[in-house]
């Protein structure tokens, strides 16, 4: 599914990312750990094209598209999805509008018609409920003025809309209680099938009890230093991470 060979990468000036490979296979998630300034957020904000950083080597691609090559709405439509860490908010564009404008276009690009309004209505409404979000969440301009759970709740509903073949979830977990976790936890485990992978950034094994990794991988200094099984997240949890990086 996810193919990164030997990639590089800077923001502005500075180079973040450093021979970096990684692949993650349709049907399985794989988790991103690794102290601060490692380049967690770098590796998301690169696969998904965002301004500022550039790739200096290496290549990146979704299947058989070279997302090297792609705008991030092209990369969007080809079907990577990004939560992230610190998601935007789009005053005056209500959630059902961002949400029905971005399936329209998914949709486009692939060549169907659109969803008729009442089918999405009644899509929109159910997957709320499933993620413990009133309905009139919806009416409600995109993450104005929404707590860190509900914008991170948010995040997980437009990811079971869209149903990208790529998720990408940058430290989904931070700032959430343990309630709201769960709440996203429980969404992202009804996203997982044989033909979608996930990308998993986070800091921390609490989100692992809830979303079991089928590989975990430490980033330090801009490329993987390790990998193994969940079982790798459990000695990172007790060990920290300087006994990887001080060797």
């Amino acid at each position: 599914m996810l193919e990164i060979s030997n990639l590089s990468a800077s923001v502005g000036s500075k180079a973040i990312i450093d021979g970096l490979t990684l692949g993650v296979p349709a049907g399985e998630v794989h988790a991103i750990m690794g102290p601060n300034g490692s380049g967690k957020s770098t590796l998301a904000n690169v696969l998904s094209g965002r301004p500022g950083y550039t790739v200096t080597g290496g290549s990146l691609k979704l299947g058989e598209t070279d997302l090297n090559e792609l705008e991030p709405e092209e990369r969007a439509i080809a079907g990577l999805f990004l939560a992230f860490q610190y998601p935007t908010e789009i005053p005056g564009v209500s959630n059902m509008e961002f949400l029905k404008a971005a399936i329209d276009a998914q949709r486009a690009a692939r060549d169907e018609e659109p969803l008729d309004a009442s089918s999405f209505i009644r899509q929109a409404r159910a997957t709320a409920k499933e993620l413990d979000l009133d309905p009139n969440f919806l009416k409600r301009g995109v993450n104005e003025g929404f707590s860190g759970g509900e914008k991170k709740r948010n995040e997980i509903l437009q990811l079971l809309m869209l149903q990208p073949k790529l998720a990408i979830l940058d430290e989904t977990d931070s700032g959430l209680d343990i309630d709201a976790l769960q709440v996203v936890a429980e969404g992202v485990n009804r996203f997982r099938a044989p033909d979608h992978a996930i990308l998993l950034v986070t800091h921390y094994q609490r989100l692992l009890d809830y979303i079991k990794p089928d590989r975990v991988h430490v980033l330090a200094g801009g490329k993987i230093i390790k990998s193994g099984g969940p079982e790798l997240a459990l000695e990172l949890e007790e060990r920290g991470y300087g006994w990887l990086t001080d060797n």
